[in-house]
């Protein structure tokens, strides 16, 4: 569902989502989620708030009894988000005091503050090592089926980081995509075809919309949807920290998964296999030159779908937090459409919202867009096995 507001109201709504029944974690993300999309598009975000959610989880795991975790929240967001976006040290810094100077002076405000710097270092030296900065080692060739490159691939070297939870980048790794003369790849790739192209006539104008609504991949599209979860009563600020925790955690895992089966499939996408003829379902497919995707094609290969890998995970993650308990609405809203929020009943809604956007965004095929949901929940699921069995990680 769709509900739109004028500029002013729409900024109103935002602040309200964000403050209604808040709590100190969740106050934080919304500063941290702000400060981490100004790193721009791509994986990088996912990863840092990675570091920034497991801090926060750590700290106030950490603080002990009758520690102000308050303090220790903003300590643990101070000096992650400090050392991640340099650039907005300032900003962090001020939040940071506003937080403390409300928590009374003493012994228990400085032993949470400790918590949280100590929670914060541990989680900065586990990115430092997680390999994200090793030379990359793709390469890539043009044939029938194969990845070519519209701009330089990104997230290459994302199969060869160390995980925060799986064992292994590879351990989620799919079956090969369709081959390329069968049924399924026909079908998918008509699809793709005839309603991702840019100028489709069968598309329709909500469809358009919601496409573009998903445009968006940053975690800042996704983490709004955890804040009606965590509004619940009788909530604690330990179960926030692990709900928010467990999302960014599975997010980023998701997403070293979905960039191992890709890099190793370096299957094509949409805008070349269009453009090519070449067998599928047992007859030739005549290659359109000119057709375009309705938004740029996302610069790695096709196979799975990425955006569908995050989404997946964070709606397991969402799903085991409410333990078959009715969800409430979840909403979010998104850079790429200006002034709307859109909400959903159910999780699950909410993926299979994002699953055929992917396709109508002209860069996915259906098939890709399953295996991609299914990869990602089950990444969520093992996150939250593995959160709600440790104290920390």
């Amino acid at each position: 569902m769709k509900i739109t507001f004028p500029k002013m109201a729409f900024a109103a709504l935002l602040s309200m989502l964000g403050a209604a029944h808040a709590d100190v974690v969740t106050d934080w993300n919304d500063k941290a989620n702000e400060i981490v999309a100004k790193v721009g598009p791509g994986a990088a975000g996912h990863r840092l708030m990675a570091v920034v959610q497991g801090a926060v989880l750590d700290a106030v795991n950490g603080s002990g009894p009758r520690a102000p975790v308050e303090a220790a929240v903003a300590a643990a967001n101070r000096a992650t988000l400090s050392a991640l976006v340099p650039a907005e040290k300032a900003a962090v810094e001020a939040a940071y005091q506003r937080a403390v100077e409300a928590v009374p002076e003493g012994e228990a405000k400085a032993r949470a503050i400790a918590a949280g710097e100590r929670a914060a270092a541990q989680w900065l030296a586990r990115l430092a090592a997680d390999g994200a900065n090793a030379p990359d080692r793709y390469h890539w060739n043009a044939s029938p089926g194969r990845y070519v490159p519209t701009v330089t691939p990104a997230a290459a070297n994302w199969p060869h980081r160390k995980p925060w939870v799986m064992d292994k980048a590879s351990q989620f790794r799919p079956a090969p995509p369709p081959e390329l003369g069968s049924e399924t790849w026909a079908r998918d790739l008509q699809e793709v075809r005839t309603y991702g192209e840019k100028g489709s006539k069968l598309r329709t104008p909500q469809q358009t919309e919601i496409a573009r609504f998903w445009e968006e991949t940053r975690p800042l599209v996704y983490f709004p949807l955890l804040r009606s979860v965590a509004a619940l009563p009788g909530r604690t600020v330990a179960q926030n920290a692990r709900l928010y925790a467990a999302s960014a955690l599975a997010s980023d895992d998701a997403l070293i998964a979905v960039f191992d089966a890709k890099y190793h499939y370096q299957f094509w996408r949409p805008i070349t296999a269009a453009r090519s003829s070449h067998a599928a379902g047992g007859t030739t497919v005549e290659g359109d030159p000119g057709w375009t995707p309705l938004i740029p094609t996302p610069m790695h290969p096709e196979y799975p779908c990425a955006h569908c890998v995050i989404a997946g995970a964070v709606g397991a993650v969402i799903e085991a937090e409410l333990r078959g308990a009715k969800s409430p609405l979840l909403r979010t809203s998104s850079p790429t459409a200006p002034g709307v929020v859109r909400e959903w009943k159910s999780a699950a809604e909410m993926v299979e919202e994002v699953k055929t956007a992917r396709i109508h965004d002209g860069v996915h095929y259906r098939n890709s867009t399953q295996v991609g949901a299914e990869m990602g929940a089950a990444v969520g699921r093992l996150v939250q096995q593995r959160l709600a069995a440790a104290a920390s990680l």
